[in-house]
């Protein structure tokens, strides 16, 4: 275990390393100037230009600016906002705690929603599971920004249930209420999917002899759902489930614009339209670590919910 957990952590260096090279170039590969931007349109000698380039260290070499953010980076130093003017990581700081939060909300009505609708297609054919076949695939289908415009136009606008897009709420509950509608347009589409996944799971368990066996002994069937049914199908749900919960910080960025949540994600539009480098490199950095990290928890969690792994990997090694 020892000898795997450092591969694994070898790997998710390397794969930051990379991500870290590919997402710098294709920023500054990008159309537009930072030089432009700050000035705001307005007219500028070029000794001003170069004044603004060298504050910002965009006059030197790639290499340079490259090794120059990583080591930086290294120890917690992202630079300065072009467009906020403010250090990169005070900026996250003030943001991470909205799309976290965010993020919490959406990941329980994702696996609450998901596993549970998945089970009741699968233990109950038949005109429910046509029904959940039915909703799944309108969910699966339907992008986060349309799902968006849906609740807000019916439960803000409409019913006025909720309150629409701008506010922020204050105090914990109150916030939970505010980011009510963020979270399901954030959760719909992937609830959906993990729904679809644990029917299949499930289904295929069903089917299983030793699930036959624990009838034919009259087990009863609470027992057989829980420790045959619902266990065995576990790998591939929390498989494609932690897959798909490191998809939800690609989804913030969509759900925060449409309901103007100060979060990361919006941070991210604003900051890729305002060709705000730095910030652009942090936050693009911080979703691959966040998908790495999913990925290596769901790859600790296998041998504990399906000990068949487990002895793979020793008979591997």
């Amino acid at each position: 275990m020892a000898g795997y957990l450092l591969g694994r952590f070898l790997g998710l260096a390397a794969v930051l390393l990379v991500t870290s090279f590919l997402v710098f170039s294709a920023v500054h590969l990008a159309p537009g100037d930072p030089v432009s931007f700050l000035l705001k349109g307005h007219p500028a000698t070029p000794e001003a230009r170069a004044a603004i380039a060298a504050q910002y260290h965009l006059d030197d070499p790639f290499p340079v600016q490259y090794l120059k953010w990583l080591g930086g980076a290294l120890h917690g130093d992202f630079g300065r906002s072009i467009q906020f003017r403010q250090d990169v990581g005070t900026l996250l700081g003030s943001r991470l705690p909205g799309t976290a939060l965010l993020i919490g909300y959406a990941a329980v009505l994702v696996c609450v929603g998901g596993v549970v609708t998945g089970a009741l297609a699968a233990l109950r054919p038949g005109f429910a599971d046509r029904v959940v076949l039915i909703g799944t695939g309108v969910a699966t289908a339907t992008p986060p920004f349309v799902t968006a415009i849906g609740l807000v136009s019916l439960f803000a606008v409409q019913l006025g249930w909720f309150p629409g897009p701008g506010s922020n709420g204050t105090g914990p509950v109150d916030r939970l209420y505010h980011l009510t509608l963020p979270a399901f347009a954030l959760a719909v589409t992937l609830a959906g999917l993990l729904a679809r996944v644990t029917r299949s799971a499930m289904l295929d368990e069903l089917g299983r002899e030793h699930v036959e066996v624990a009838r034919s002994r009259g087990v009863p069937e609470r027992t057989v759902i829980r420790r045959h049914v619902l266990r065995g199908a576990l790998g591939p749900i929390v498989t494609v489930g932690g897959t798909t919960l490191a998809g939800l910080l690609v989804s913030t960025s969509i759900v925060e614009t449409a309901f103007n949540v100060t979060g990361v994600g919006q941070l991210l539009v604003q900051s890729v339209t305002a060709k705000d480098l730095p910030v652009v490199q942090a936050v693009t950095l911080l979703i691959v670590l966040g998908f790495v990290l999913v990925n290596l928890a769901v790859d600790l969690l296998a041998p504990l919910i399906d000990p068949r792994v487990a002895l793979t990997r020793a008979g591997a090694a």
